[in-house]
């Protein structure tokens, strides 16, 4: 009878500390929820202010992943020209910062899709890509909701001479269209007070 009951209570404190490792899991979950969803005063100024560092990091880091799978894979890396989530770092700072990254060239600049002031932005950087002048990094608001990030890649860059072979000019821009939501949400409150 006591080997019963020695059993019993070792079940159940091995069963109260799985009870307890997921409920931990649970609560920094729910904290992290709940530090998002906090009510916050974002000024424009903050708001640009931490898209502009974010796009800066974010285009880097995307830079230097499709630099790496061009060069550690060739023939498949090239798949990634037209589609980054493939690539493991840039899909996680996608989910990390509700970010859109995307590698645009010249075919790009006719998409229906894009917003009038993001043609114009396009153009300005094709211009210099032709003209052999350095352009720099460009943050815009498109409407009440998004703003685009764009980054020029280097025409000697691997980037610009792998996934853009078939243009007449090397031109390549990261494009990275953030939600104002999405930035808000990421925002810290106590950093928001300094």
């Amino acid at each position: 009878m006591k080997r019963i009951i020695g059993i019993a209570m070792l079940a159940g404190i091995l069963a109260s500390c799985d009870f307890k490792s997921g409920r931990i899991e649970n609560t920094k979950e729910l904290s992290r929820e709940i530090k998002a969803s906090q009510i916050k005063r974002v000024t424009n100024v903050q708001l640009v202010s931490s898209a502009d560092e974010w796009g800066k990091k974010i285009a880097q880091i995307a830079e230097k992943a499709l630099k790496g799978e061009l060069e550690k894979n060739p023939e498949t890396g090239l798949a990634h020209c037209r589609d980054l989530s493939g690539i493991p770092v840039i899909a996680a700072l996608e989910k990390e910062y509700g970010v859109k990254v995307e590698l645009f060239g010249k075919n790009d600049m006719k998409r229906p899709d894009l917003h009038a002031k993001e043609r114009e932005i396009l153009d300005a950087y094709a211009y210099s890509a032709k003209s052999s002048t350095q352009a720099g990094d460009n943050l815009q608001q498109l409407n009440d909701t998004l703003l685009v990030y764009n980054a020029p890649v280097s025409a000697e860059s691997i980037i610009c001479k792998k996934c853009m072979a078939t243009q007449d000019t090397a031109f390549a821009v990261w494009r990275l269209l953030f939600n104002k939501k999405e930035i808000i949400r990421k925002l810290d409150a106590k950093q928001l007070k300094d």
